[in-house]
């Protein structure tokens, strides 16, 4: 079963519990599938449908930050809990040690040894790192290490 037949399931597990939050988060997630299907003319395999729901887990992470600016924690929290149901369908991220560990071994293949060199490392390190770190993430480790 691949992840979209999975999430598909939960979608009718979630109607078959009354869940209608669950239901109704992951029923924004399989129309996101189906938006890009038609636009790029395209069938989704599964990376390409992790792709979409980080950039969906992203979306929901700007709103609720800005939610919560505007003092909006009804709004943030909806936000909130859609991420915890997409991030199940997410690989496990690696930990900040695993991070770090990972960075210093594509820093010394590109040979990268000043914060100049930092395009270098985030090209190789997005590739390597896709789906088991946030871009941010990766970012502010890389930052570190190199400065």
């Amino acid at each position: 079963m691949n992840l979209r037949d999975k999430i598909n399931q939960d979608v009718k597990d979630a109607m078959k519990t009354k869940d209608s939050k669950k239901r109704d988060a992951l029923r924004l997630l399989t129309s996101a599938f189906k938006q890009i299907e038609v636009d790029e003319r395209k069938e989704l395999n599964d990376d390409d449908v992790i792709k979409i729901i980080q950039s969906q887990v992203k979306r929901r992470d700007d709103s609720a930050s800005q939610y919560r600016d505007a003092g909006r924690d009804d709004l943030m929290q909806k936000e909130l809990d859609e991420i915890e149901y997409y991030k199940e369908y997410l690989p496990a991220q690696l930990s900040d040690k695993e991070l770090s560990l990972a960075l210093k071994e594509i820093i010394s293949k590109v040979g990268a040894t000043t914060p100049k060199d930092m395009g270098k490392v985030m090209g190789a390190a997005s590739k390597e790192l896709s789906g088991k770190a946030d871009g941010k993430r990766i970012s502010e480790c890389v930052k570190a290490l190199l400065s």
